[in-house]
């Protein structure tokens, strides 16, 4: 784990700096951001291209950006979920590796739906995390390859009810 408060640095872009070194320091193959809630600019997405995944609370490119849950509770959605994704510099848009699908129930409000989705994601995280240990995705800067073949779509994984 690597804790930078953005507060101790003079910017954003020198924050974003130390933090692309910090993560260097540890050569690392993956890069997972889990409760990252900072758009990360092209330094580090550059930096990490093809090794940097993030998990988004919605059937992306559905909802992208925050409040997805309340995104989909206001357009009427009948269900929802989580996606793993490659991060690249469109926020929420890298490819997408995988899904998982959540329903959303009659009376629903925005608490519920976060915390069925988070059941979801804790779920659906690991899985592709193991997926990618396992050499089964095979991660690019611009895509994601399942056995060899290039996903045009994410994997769906079962939904959750």
């Amino acid at each position: 784990m690597i804790a930078l408060a953005v507060r101790n640095y003079r910017d954003r872009q020198a924050w974003e700096c130390a933090l692309s070194d910090r993560l260097a320091s540890f050569a690392p193959d993956l890069i997972a951001l889990a409760g990252f809630m900072r758009v990360l600019g092209p330094l580090c997405v550059t930096r990490f291209a093809g090794r940097m995944v993030n998990i988004h609370p919605s059937l992306l490119p559905l909802y992208p950006g925050l409040h997805p849950h309340r995104q989909a509770l206001r357009a009427g959605a009948s269900v929802h979920g989580a996606t793993v994704h490659l991060v690249t510099r469109e926020v929420d848009g890298g490819p997408r590796l995988a899904q998982i699908r959540v329903p959303i129930r009659k009376g629903d409000d925005e608490p519920a739906l976060i915390e069925r989705t988070k059941r979801a994601e804790h779920r659906l995280y690991p899985e592709v995390l193991e997926w990618i240990a396992q050499g089964r995705l095979v991660l690019t800067p611009d895509a994601v390859f399942q056995n060899g073949v290039k996903l045009t779509e994410p994997i769906l994984v079962e939904t959750l009810s």
